[in-house]
This record gives structure tokens, sequence and C-alpha cells, in this order.
């Protein structure tokens, strides 16, 4: 497998150019796959998510900025956990306003983890236990439908019955 097979693909999302380019530049530093957009609609677009014509793009978590035009951080938060191809992706909300309401209601509402910005590379390390997370639910929900349906585990179960 080559290495850009195994890097994660992150959607970042920051109408701030500045603050875009820096989480950008964060993550490639930490070896992740990027994709930057300005504002939550062209997150939606991205995914396919704004016309229910789904794409089939991998990705494997959403950072997003809170204040922005037109569509706030929370509000992508929500349309991204009421979509059933994207609700299990990890979502991480940033602000440079530190109001504890605002963040628990991102927690509350599905959200990851909330960063104060300037996002720094501490922040960007904590990724990845989200994204190690998920890889694992995946991993371990596909090795529990190869049980189910295994010929080989119905058969030893039914083996297992027998009476001698």
């Amino acid at each position: 497998m080559a290495a850009s097979e195994t890097k994660f693909h992150v959607l970042a999302v920051d109408d701030t150019l500045i603050d875009r380019k820096l989480i950008e530049k964060l993550l490639k530093t930490s070896s992740y796959q990027v994709t930057a957009v300005d504002s939550g609609t062209k997150a939606l677009e991205f995914l396919g998510l704004n016309n229910n014509d789904h794409q089939d793009v991998e990705v494997n978590l959403i950072i997003t900025d809170y204040c922005m035009p037109g569509m706030t951080g929370y509000d992508l938060l929500r349309k991204i956990k009421e979509s059933s191809s994207f609700k299990d992706i990890p979502v991480v909300i940033m602000s440079s306003d530190n109001i504890p309401s605002r963040i628990n209601r991102c927690l509350e509402g599905g959200a990851e983890e909330f960063f104060l910005k300037p996002v720094q590379l501490s922040d960007v390390n904590k990724l990845r236990p989200h994204l190690m997370k998920r890889t694992q639910t995946s991993v371990n929900k596909r090795k529990a439908m190869d049980e189910i349906v295994s010929p080989d585990r119905t058969r030893a179960r039914y083996n297992e019955l027998e009476v001698n």
C-alpha cells in the first residue's frame, strides 16, 4: 500500500484565508491529506450533501470554524450529523471566541473537540485518536459482518449442536 493511500483525509472549513492556510499547513505537517474550503456551503457541496447527489468522497474528519457567514460551523455540524452517509465522521469545531455555552452546544451536538484559535500543532495531535477510533470501529463492524455471514461459522455452530 502506498503512503498516500494510508493518509487520513481531512476537510478543513474556514472563511478566513490566513486561518484556513494555517490549519492546512498544520494538518499537512502531521501527514494528513487536506481539502480546504471557505464556507459551510462549499463543504456540503464537496460532500455532495447540498443536492442529494452523494459523491463518493472519502473524508475521515471535518474541522470547521464556528463563525462563518451564511452557515455557522454548528449548522454544518448538524447537517453532517443528520446525514446517513457522513454522520459517523468526527467533526471538530474551532473558534477564537471562548464562550462556554457555544462550546457545550457544539460538543452536545456531536462535535468531537472544540479548539480555540489559533490552532496549534498540539491541537492537531489530538485528532489522531478520533480517526483511529473511527477506523477501529469500521474494522470491528467489518469483522462482525464477516463472522455473521461466514459459512464456516454457521457450520461450526451447527456441528456443536450435533449429538454423538
